[in-house]
């Protein structure tokens, strides 16, 4: 007798555990699996969008005249999950987000917050300053 490819060996476990287990157990282990993601319920977990701030003399010259925080951001992350994240994290507005993708693959976001929160209170509550 031949024996089976290693692929072939995969897909008949696959259907023989498939067979073995009940709709109402493949259902619970995938609410386990949602369940256990590091997100909060109603709503995405801001730092799954922003990786880290950055820290350079002109973030932190943007920090100091211009009132706008940089961030390091998921190079999936839109404008607007930007937006969300760092109003649902800091409890600020912001006004404006500007992206670019850098020439190494990094994706930086330019925040600008309204007048009434000031960028250096923030950047200091993530210990740039």
């Amino acid at each position: 007798m031949a024996k089976k490819a290693p692929a072939e060996e995969k897909k008949a476990a696959v259907k023989a555990t498939e067979k073995d287990v009940s709709p109402k157990q493949a259902s619970a282990a995938k609410d386990k699996a949602a369940s256990s993601s590091k997100a909060p319920k109603g709503g995405k977990d801001p730092w799954s969008v922003l990786v880290y701030p950055h820290l350079a003399e002109k973030s932190m010259n943007m920090v100091e005249f211009e009132n706008k925080l940089t961030f390091i951001v998921r190079r999936t992350a839109k404008k607007k999950d930007i937006k969300e994240a760092i109003e649902n994290l800091f409890g600020v507005k912001v006004l404006k987000v500007q992206t670019e993708t850098t020439p190494e693959g990094v994706k930086k976001a330019y925040a600008k917050l309204s007048e009434e929160t000031p960028a250096s209170e923030i950047a200091s509550r993530l210990g740039m300053v």
